[in-house]
């Protein structure tokens, strides 16, 4: 059994970037492994952007990192400068920023590059996306 940790460069929709990273996830838990946590990263951070409103028919991917949260305990963290930088904003980022709104909701946290470090150390792989 592996610890992988993933990063997530790209944004939801636009490439199958995401979606490839959601499907390795998917496919290594089970095969047996463990995603430590999925490191959203430059545009990967749009992909927890609560405001994301796919078309009913269309697969809804920020749903779908959530549900791998709730069924597997995998982290699920944005790079915070990154997110900022894109205007994702969680409830204490947006108060601190004196934000009356934010877009990121719960399971996705925020973290910096030194909690990617800190896994990275702890993980058997990175795997970008």
């Amino acid at each position: 059994m592996s610890k992988f940790i993933i990063q997530v460069n790209s944004a939801a929709y636009g490439s199958a970037s995401s979606y490839s990273a959601y499907r390795f996830a998917k496919a290594a838990i089970e095969n047996g492994h463990a995603i430590e946590k999925v490191f959203f990263y430059q545009d990967g951070v749009l992909n927890t952007n609560h405001l994301n409103s796919p078309a009913s028919d269309e697969f809804d991917l920020k749903q779908a990192w959530i549900e791998l949260h709730q069924l597997h305990g995998v982290a699920l963290v944005n790079c915070v400068s990154a997110a900022l930088r894109r205007g994702v904003l969680s409830e204490s980022e947006a108060k601190e920023n004196q934000h009356s709104h934010w877009n990121m909701q719960l399971p996705f946290t925020m973290g910096g590059l030194g909690e990617l470090v800190t896994g990275i150390e702890t993980a058997d792989r990175l795997v970008s996306f």
